[in-house]
């Protein structure tokens, strides 16, 4: 057993404790969360001295394994453009558990990211929530399988394969996803109506079943107004579950978005305006939001801006108004809401897996460091 005394602890989802204790099981679980708390006899003690204890930042939306740093070709693995449509593919098969990144990102405090193909196709493939433990297997690293499916909009599949087959515009982008949406609803009625002869095996529609029931959400690149709207448009007549991922223009139809109860991962934020769909790339469409009440969380995309950073991204959303501990759950909480693994990370709660950074001073500075990280109880990185 585990206990950390005299922290000043950022919950998440009750009030900040000013100096109380954190209890962590021989399982890796929180076990209390208190002001004060009685420390059980042989219990090994970490006294953060009046430091501030979060829960581990989670990055939502990354690219961390599949796209490896330092390479080329030789480890970019997080798109295959064959094809606008690749359903049957999963990024844990393309993923490398030794990309530095993982490193980088624990002595960070990030402790578990979504890993999601690139934005090349339509369609792009299957994604997954990885803890950054230091493993060689990347099963060992993974806390969720099929988190969601990958989607794109925009100019990334029309510029991928304008000059190939299509789509070369939004208006393909777009019928090209209700296209196999609608093959992968008449695939399964066509197995559920069956008996003993149904359609023949479709690797890329039964890839797409969790979508189309409900049980895997389409998780939609979209960077511009318009292409939010569409996404928008075509998973209410699929009646689907989605996300918008990036949503760079939000702050255009904040309105809009909570109308329809759309959560947004929001970043890059600290790129270039690399592509037009970019224009009015900041920090107005997180403060936007959060003003508007949209669920939201920051990503950096990693590795267009390094995953390391996205700390830094929340403390420049504190400093343009959104409250410090709202601004520490758009990397915490609120991520792991919008990557489906709330009951598990994200708050400092009984129950929880003891997944928590000792920080060496405000959280939301940058000059503050992961003074220590801890995944399931266990330290990973002590400075």
């Amino acid at each position: 057993m585990l206990a950390i005394i005299n922290a000043r602890l950022h919950t998440m989802t009750e009030p900040v404790i000013p100096n109380g204790v954190l209890l962590i099981d021989d399982q890796g679980k929180i076990e209390a969360v208190a002001e004060r708390l009685e420390v059980p006899e042989g219990t090994v003690v970490i006294d953060a001295r009046g430091r501030d204890v979060t829960p581990g930042i989670i990055e939502a939306h990354c690219h961390a394994g599949v796209h490896e740093e330092g390479l080329g070709w030789e480890g970019s693995d997080g798109n295959e453009a064959t094809d606008p449509v690749t359903s049957h593919v999963r990024a844990l098969d393309g993923a490398n558990p030794e990309d530095t990144a993982f490193a980088a990102f624990r002595e960070a405090g990030v402790t578990a990211a979504q890993i999601t193909p690139g934005s090349a196709n339509i369609i792009g493939g299957q994604q997954f929530v990885v803890k950054c433990r230091k493993t060689r297997i990347i099963e060992e690293m993974v806390l969720s399988d099929g988190s969601g499916m990958k989607s794109a909009l925009g100019e990334n599949p029309k510029r991928v394969y304008g000059s190939k087959k299509g789509p070369s515009t939004r208006m393909g982008n777009a019928a090209v996803m209700r296209r196999f949406l609608q093959k992968a609803r008449d695939y399964r009625d066509r197995k559920s109506s069956s008996e003993g002869n149904g359609p023949k095996f479709d690797p890329r529609l039964e890839g797409l079943l969790p979508v189309i029931e409900g049980e895997m959400p389409l998780r939609i690149h979209c960077h511009r107004a318009d292409d939010m709207a569409t996404a928008i448009r075509i998973a209410r007549e699929f009646d689907i579950r989605y996300t918008l991922e990036h949503a760079t223009q939000a702050f255009k139809i904040p309105g809009y978005l909570k109308k329809h109860d759309a959560w947004c991962a929001v970043g890059p934020t600290l790129t270039a305006e690399a592509k037009v769909e970019m224009r009015g790339n900041g920090f107005e469409s997180a403060v936007a939001l959060w003003e508007a009440g949209v669920h939201f969380c920051l990503t950096n995309d990693h590795p267009v801006v390094h995953g390391r950073n996205l700390r830094a991204v929340a403390g420049m959303l504190s400093a343009r108004g959104v409250p410090e501990e709202d601004a520490l759950r758009s990397i915490t909480l609120w991520a792991a809401e919008h990557i489906g693994v709330s009951d598990r990370i994200g708050s400092l709660q009984a129950g929880r897996d003891a997944d928590l950074v000792i920080w060496s001073a405000d959280p939301l500075d940058a000059r503050t460091f992961a003074d220590c990280t801890l995944i399931d109880g266990k330290v990973v990185f002590e400075r």
